[in-house]
């Protein structure tokens, strides 16, 4: 029978109830402790009901009131919806549990269908912040492959298992960009310094950026790139070539025989192996794809990070544009003509209004017979254009004056943040040019935090920066 089939008809009103994350983390939890008896008769009723009621009291759980009930439901007088038994008797008549009588023990043992529990095991993966990725690892289909390649029995298990490994390394990549567009999201939004910094510390302690941290140093994909795709090469070469001995031993044996149903599994089975790993390889050149796109997100946005930085301290952040600012006022004036005609002569515009018409645009050249004709540098433009390298953007400061500013504040190894580390505008500028190093050339061991938030004598804000080591 179909697992979809057994499934009750009321089990889906747990995601229907007010109190759903409550029903979620009971099920989770009861779960949890049910796997971890050494009884093979599992928990008591009365044991699940006392584990309800020590999970709403640690997580602070605020019950609230459902609903009118529905047609055909009756209230239990004995237990009551908002007790730890009347939650439990709705998590059984709903299907999620099963409740058995045990004569030994005198009592109702409590279980799990086979169909909650898978519902349960993606609860778990809800609730979690699991950055144990093994199985979705390079070493993995690396070591998958390689078993394969010196395995004499050549099992396909093998290259099925490396199959799913990569998909799910390929999915987790995803839904590692996706968690990055997120943040792009968030930076984007922010308007003040603190609530940058809150998104830089946010994404660099959580758990794709450690996850992302492994991908990079010791599952890199550049690591065993070359060592899978030469492992895959072989192994369809190999195949190829047992596949041809097949081919030719079959002409020579007699239709219906053992050695030709034989000789038949065993082409069948060799043309399952090419399929699989052809899949494989289409899946690792993805794999490639999106790793690439990973590492140049998490570029973009360190730099983006920076520029929102720096914009926000020299020009600043409002809910309305400067611009827009000044143009309401001067729709307000009484003397707006007069403000104009002033602003006009002192910025000295090109010309006061004009209306773009076909002839605003630049028509077509005479291209002329094209010939060179020399023409001799005029010694006045020739001076100009040598100060042309005076606009290039220069570094505000080197690098050994930023790391002199993080030595000066280093101790023991940890460059705190303090109300002496910023003493002037300069100062701040220069933490925040060592955010940009922690977010654009991090290593894998440094460890980020902000505790608390400063404010200067000057009147400057800024937030408690620790930059430790991992011991």
């Amino acid at each position: 029978m179909i697992l979809k089939k057994k499934i009750p008809n009321d089990f889906y009103k747990l995601f229907r109830t007010k109190n759903r994350e409550a029903y979620m983390q009971f099920v989770t939890t009861i779960y949890e402790e049910n796997n971890e008896v050494y009884a093979s008769l599992g928990l008591t009723q009365e044991e699940c009901a006392l584990i309800i009621e020590n999970t709403i009291e640690k997580s602070k759980i605020v019950w609230q009131e459902e609903d009118d009930m529905e047609e055909g439901e009756t209230p239990d007088a004995l237990f009551p919806s908002d007790s730890p038994s009347g939650m439990l008797n709705h998590l059984i008549r709903w299907g999620w549990l099963k409740s058995d009588f045990d004569e030994k023990l005198n009592t109702c043992v409590i279980s799990f269908p086979e169909y909650s529990q898978l519902y349960v095991e993606l609860f778990k993966k809800l609730q979690s912040d699991d950055d144990s990725r093994e199985r979705e690892s390079m070493l993995s289909i690396y070591s998958a492959l390689f078993t394969y390649h010196s395995d004499n029995e050549k099992n396909n298990d093998i290259l099925k298992s490396a199959l799913r490994t990569s998909k799910s390394l390929g999915q987790l990549l995803s839904n590692m960009q996706d968690g990055m567009r997120s943040y792009f999201d968030e930076l984007s939004s922010q308007k003040h310094f603190i609530g940058i910094q809150q998104v830089l510390v946010e994404e660099i302690n959580n758990s794709d950026s450690k996850k992302y941290a492994i991908l990079t140093t010791t599952d890199s994909f550049y690591r065993y790139k070359e060592a899978v795709k030469e492992l895959i090469s072989e192994i369809l070469n190999e195949n190829d070539e047992k596949k041809a001995v097949l081919l030719k031993e079959k002409n020579s044996l007699e239709t219906g025989t053992l050695l030709q149903k034989r000789n038949e599994y065993r082409l069948q089975y060799c043309e399952d192996t090419s399929r699989i790993v052809m899949q494989l390889e289409r899946e690792f050149d993805m794999i490639e794809r999106k790793y690439n796109k990973l590492i140049e997100q998490k570029t973009v946005f360190a730099k983006r990070a920076l520029a929102r930085i720096h914009y926000i301290l020299q020009e600043g952040v409002s809910e309305e544009d400067n611009i827009i600012k000044l143009i309401n006022l001067l729709d307000r004036s009484e003397k707006k003509d007069e403000i104009l005609v002033e602003m006009r002569e002192r910025i000295r515009f090109s010309s006061q209004f004009k209306n773009i018409t076909d002839n605003s645009f630049a028509g077509r050249r005479d291209r002329g017979d094209g010939a060179f004709a020399p023409v001799m540098l005029d010694e006045e433009i020739d001076a100009r254009e040598q100060h042309m390298t005076d606009f290039v953007p220069k570094p505000l400061y080197t690098r050994n004056e930023l790391q002199s500013f993080r030595r000066k504040n280093t101790v023991d190894g940890v460059f705190v943040a303090t109300e002496e580390t910023v003493q002037s505008v300069e100062d701040l500028e220069k933490l925040l040019f060592l955010w940009q190093e922690e977010t654009e050339e991090r290593l894998a061991e440094d460890t980020v935090s902000v505790d608390g938030e400063i404010r200067s004598e000057d009147g400057l804000t800024y937030s408690r920066l620790v930059i430790g080591q991992n011991k």
